[in-house]
């Protein structure tokens, strides 16, 4: 198993645990007691993201985590074996599960649950249990993103 490669300028916080096969690109931060696994299979973090604490990120054997550029991830939240794209907004204490793909510019709201396989279009607003787009193709989120990603 591959070690972590973690670029230079970004800052991981001492309790953050990052092993396996983990990148995490330029400019990222990983903030305490987060936790990134890439022991069952690859884990990428996209420059500009952000790992906020006690975050659970890591995959399943053949399914890897792939999260995209400028990303941001609250507090408590889980991303497994999923696809996260550019600009995206991960609320506190949601669950991104196997499979899932979100688009580029979305919001998962707090303590939503993304179920396994749930394509969710970009620009889209989502939350729930399960979670639901409320809103799509919304311009507005994806300049929201942007701008939290600053």
């Amino acid at each position: 198993m591959p070690g972590p490669i973690v670029d230079p300028s970004c800052y991981i916080a001492p309790e953050a645990i990052i092993v396996g096969d983990v990148v995490i690109e330029k400019g990222c931060s990983v903030w305490p007691y987060a936790v990134i696994r890439g022991d069952l299979s690859a884990v990428r973090i996209g420059e500009g993201s952000s790992v906020q604490e006690h975050c659970q990120i890591h995959g399943n054997p053949g399914k890897p985590t792939i999260v995209g550029r400028n990303v941001s991830i609250g507090h408590g939240a889980i991303i497994h074996a999923a696809r996260i794209g550019d600009y995206v907004i991960v609320g506190m204490n949601s669950s991104v599960l196997d499979d899932a793909e979100v688009g580029t510019g979305s919001v998962i709201g707090a303590n939503a649950l993304v179920k396994s396989g749930m394509k969710v279009p970009p620009g889209s607003l989502v939350v729930g249990v399960p979670a639901k787009v409320v809103k799509e193709n919304d311009p507005t989120l994806l300049e929201a993103a942007r701008r939290n990603a600053e």
